[in-house]
C-alpha cells in the first residue's frame, strides 16, 4: 500500500513533493497545506486527487503518514512539531530551523513521540561528494586533518537578496541559510562536528543598492536570469537587506580537524571547491556537477603538479545531479523500514548551530566562540537509528 503523504509548503521546494508523489510505486501525496492561495491552485492542478487546505490541524487529521516541511526555515519548528506529535514521520528540509532552540525542540519531539524525524541535507547524496567522502573512507589521502571549502554563489543576487531571505530577522544570515548544506558536509567528509568557530564577513555588494520593492506574491523563477550582471546593477532587491553577502569562517572540530568555509554571493561563476587534506595526500574537486573531476594527490611534486589519479563525477538521474531523488528514496524507505539514513538530524542541528554561532561571531568582535553542543541522549537516541532503549 502507497505511504500517504501531506506536503506543507508547495512553493520554491514542491519539487520535492513531485519526487515524493510516486503513486503505485510506494507513495502518493494525499494533502497540501499552504496559506498561499496560489500554492494552493498550483497544488490543486499537481495533486488533483489530494485534499488542498490552508489548515494544519486539516492536513494532519486526514491520515497521512508522513509529512514532508517545505515551509521557509524560521517556520519549521511550528509544523514539524505537531506532525511529529500527531504520529507521522517528518521530513524537514534544512536547514533544520534557524536557531539552537527551534532545532531542539524539533529532536525532542521526536524523540518523545517516537515519530522518525528525517531532515533533506541533500548534498550528502550530491555524486561529487559521495565520491570524495568514498576515496576518504578507503584510506586514499591518511587520516583527513583539514577541510576547505569555497563557495562561489554565482545566482547569490537573485536567489537570496530579493526575497525574505535577505531580511537577517526571517533567514538570520546565509551562513545558516545556505552555508548550512556546506558545514554539514564538511562535519560529514573530516567524521567531526564543530566546536569553536571564528568568522568575518560584510555586505559589501548588495548593501549599497537602493532600487528595491516588496515581491511578495512572487517566484524567485520571475525575476532569475543569467543577465542579471554584474550584481552592481542588480534591481528589485528585498525591502530589507541586512545580511553578509561575503563570508570567511574558521572552524575547530571535535576530533582536532580544522576548517574553513568561504562564502560569497557576488562571483561571476556557481559552484563549490572542496579541498580535503589528509596525512598521505589532499582530494580536490574541480566542479560540482555530472562531468566534474577529483583530482587526488598523494605523490611529492615540485610545485603545482598533475594529478597522481583523476575521477570523473558520474551522472545520474534527477535535480541536484540526482541527489534528490536519492534523498527522497531514502526518505521513504526510512519511513517503511527504519533503515539506517546517510543524513542526520543531529548533523542537521549541528550545521545550524556552527552557522548561527560564525554569524554570532561576525556580528560581534570576530572573536572564537565556542559551539553550543547538543544533550548527549539526544545523540544516542539519533545515533541508534532513533529507537528507545
Amino acid at each position: 500500500m502507497d505511504l500517504k503523504i501531506g506536503v506543507v509548503g508547495f512553493g520554491l521546494r514542491g519539487h520535492l513533493a513531485l519526487e515524493a508523489h510516486r503513486p503505485g510505486e510506494g507513495s502518493v501525496v494525499t494533502a497540501v497545506c499552504d496559506l498561499s492561495e496560489r500554492s494552493r491552485t498550483e497544488a490543486r492542478a499537481a495533486f488533483p486527487d489530494a485534499l488542498i487546505t490552508p489548515d494544519l490541524d486539516h492536513l494532519l487529521a486526514s491520515g497521512v503518514d508522513a509529512v514532508m516541511v517545505l515551509t521557509p526555515d524560521d517556520t519549521h519548528a511550528a509544523v514539524a512539531v505537531p506532525a511529529l506529535e500527531a504520529g507521522a514521520a517528518v521530513f524537514c528540509e534544512k536547514p533544520l530551523e534557524t536557531s539552537i532552540e527551534g532545532c531542539d525542540r524539533i529532536l525532542e519531539a521526536a524523540r518523545r513521540t517516537g515519530s522518525r524525524l528525517y531532515v533533506g541535507h541533500n548534498m550528502r547524496h550530491m555524486p561529487v561528494i559521495t565520491l570524495m567522502h568514498d576515496l576518504i573512507e578507503a584510506g586514499r589521502i591518511g587520516e583527513v586533518k583539514a577541510v576547505w571549502c569555497r563557495h562561489f554563489v554565482g545566482n547569490g543576487g537573485d536567489y537570496y537578496f530579493k526575497d525574505w531571505h535577505a531580511d537577517r530577522s526571517r533567514s538570520v544570515g546565509l551562513l545558516l541559510q545556505k552555508g548550512a548544506h556546506d558545514l554539514d558536509v564538511i562535519h560529514w567528509l573530516a567524521g567531526a562536528y564543530t566546536v569553536r568557530t571564528q568568522a568575518i564577513g560584510s555586505l559589501s555588494v548588495y548593501g549599497s543598492i537602493t532600487d528595491r520593492r516588496d515581491r511578495s506574491g512572487e517566484r524567485m523563477s520571475e525575476w532569475f536570469s543569467l543577465d542579471n550582471w554584474p550584481p552592481t546593477a542588480a534591481t528589485g532587491l528585498n525591502p530589507v537587506v541586512d545580511v553578509e553577502d561575503i563570508s570567511q569562517v574558521n572552524l575547530v572540530l571535535d576530533n582536532g580537524v580544522l576548517g574553513s568555509y568561504e562564502q560569497c554571493h557576488f562571483t561571476p561563476d556557481y559552484w563549490r571547491n572542496y579541498t580535503v587534506i589528509g596525512t598521505e595526500g589532499r582530494l580536490e574537486n574541480l566542479g560540482d556537477e555530472v562531468g566534474a573531476e577529483v583530482r587526488l594527490w598523494n605523490r611529492r611534486h615540485r610545485g603545482a603538479a598533475p594529478a597522481d589519479e583523476s575521477f570523473i563525477v558520474g551522472e545520474v538521474e534527477g535535480g541536484h545531479g540526482g541527489a534528490d531523488r536519492l534523498l527522497i528514496d531514502e526518505f521513504l524507505a526510512f519511513v517503511r523500514e527504519g533503515v539506517p539514513t546517510r543524513t542526520s538530524p543531529v548533523a542537521a542541528r549541528q550545521a545550524v548551530a556552527t552557522g548561527l554561532v560564525a554569524t554570532e561571531s561576525i556580528r560581534g568582535n570576530g572573536g572564537l566562540l565556542p559551539v553550543p553542543q547538543l544533550d548527549p541522549e539526544l545523540v544516542e537516541y539519533f545515533d541508534l537509528g532513533q529507537v528507545r532503549r
